[in-house]
């Protein structure tokens, strides 16, 4: 494998909405995007994201666990040897529980097993060492952000927003030399997102998601519910923040009164409305926002982000990027780094003391 210049890279992303696997390929040096492949998903069978709800908040040894992580590493397998063409696996594994003031971060899958599977060098294990050094372990995609709005041409302020189980914010000065130099980024979790939202339809509806936003448009909002849980201090704690898919759950109690519309119309109004909340803790003001992750799909939720921010409020498509495959992507981008000794993270975007570079090498008996 080269020491420099570009790479063709496969990077994959399981989140906390447990929806799938999502692979793509990317070819990059770690600094800059020079290209992108192919990508493909593969949906979580209802017995597999059963087995992983059942270890969310469970730690390796914990009951559950060796079941869940053999569900990831058999899915990622099957996914991931459809592709060919590969250097370098960049393997962001299953996050089962995240407490970083306290226990660390857990993500099942063990990259070693893919590296002998699939015969390639696989980066894994990401957020271990940002959370030892002190810092969130999350977000990391921020890093990916820089180089896709360098990449996309951006010359003033912007913000990536990704919607998935939880909410983040990435903030960019575009124009600074790199993602890793102070004030070129600032990054946060930005409160519940899709994760509440989708697990009151499965219990409620049997359902995976509320398709398109379609139940919460014919409901109403509770703006006092909204309002009240915002005022949970976690909102005005300085950034960078992270948070575990969970963390809100005991808040959520009023929602179990509400119809069914009316709740789901409840928590997307909850997931715009800690976007909001968020941006204030720009460092400077934006003139747009790109939108991207499985949230920008419910048309709902977005025309709920325009109504509460007076920015432009776009899919990231409309720049040309693919907002299904853009985590995917963004590990195969930080694997590279991780490869060749360069920051993954730091203290504006994990709150780390100083810049991380975070990750296991594991490689093949070739």
């Amino acid at each position: 494998m080269r020491k420099d210049g570009p790479l063709w890279v496969l990077g994959t992303m399981s989140g906390t909405s447990l929806d799938g696997v999502d692979a793509a390929m990317i070819r990059t040096d770690g600094i800059t995007i020079s290209g992108f492949g192919p990508s493909a998903f593969r949906p979580y069978s209802p017995s597999e994201q059963q087995t992983l709800r059942a270890a969310l908040g469970r730690w390796p040894g914990d009951a559950g666990v060796a079941a869940a992580a053999e569900v990831v590493e058999n899915a990622h397998a099957e996914l991931l040897s459809r592709f060919t063409g590969a250097e370098v696996l960049g393997f962001h594994g299953q996050t089962l529980a995240h407490d970083p003031a306290g226990r660390g971060t857990h993500q099942c899958g063990n990259g070693a097993f893919l590296a002998q599977a699939l015969g390639l060098p696989t980066v894994w294990d990401f957020r271990t060492s940002d959370v030892t050094l002190g810092g969130q372990g999350a977000p990391l995609v921020p890093f990916y952000h820089f180089a896709l709005a360098r990449h996309v041409g951006a010359v003033e302020p912007l913000a990536f927003l990704n919607l998935g189980g939880v909410g983040n914010l990435t903030w960019i000065d575009p124009v600074a030399s790199g993602p890793e130099v102070p004030g070129a980024l600032m990054a946060l979790d930005t409160g519940p997102a899709n994760a509440p939202l989708n697990d009151l339809m499965q219990y409620r509806l049997g359902l995976a998601h509320d398709a398109g936003g379609a139940l919460a448009a014919t409901g109403t909002v509770d703006e006092s519910f909204v309002a009240q849980v915002l005022t949970d201090p976690w909102f005005s704690h300085l950034p960078p923040k992270s948070l575990d898919r969970n963390d809100f759950h005991s808040l959520l109690g009023p929602i179990d009164a509400l119809p069914d519309a009316d709740a789901a119309a409840t928590l997307t109004a909850l997931a715009a409305a800690s976007v909001a909340a968020a941006q204030l803790h720009f460092p400077a003001p934006v003139t747009r926002i790109l939108v991207t992750g499985g949230g920008r799909h419910n048309h709902t939720l977005m025309a709920e982000l325009r109504r509460r921010i007076p920015v432009q409020i776009d899919p990231v498509e409309s720049v040309g990027l693919d907002g299904d495959m853009l985590e995917a992507q963004a590990f195969a981008y930080l694997a590279v780094r991780v490869l060749r000794k360069m920051a993954t993270s730091g203290p504006d975007t994990t709150g780390a003391p100083t810049l991380v570079g975070g990750g296991q090498i594991s490689r093949p008996d070739l």
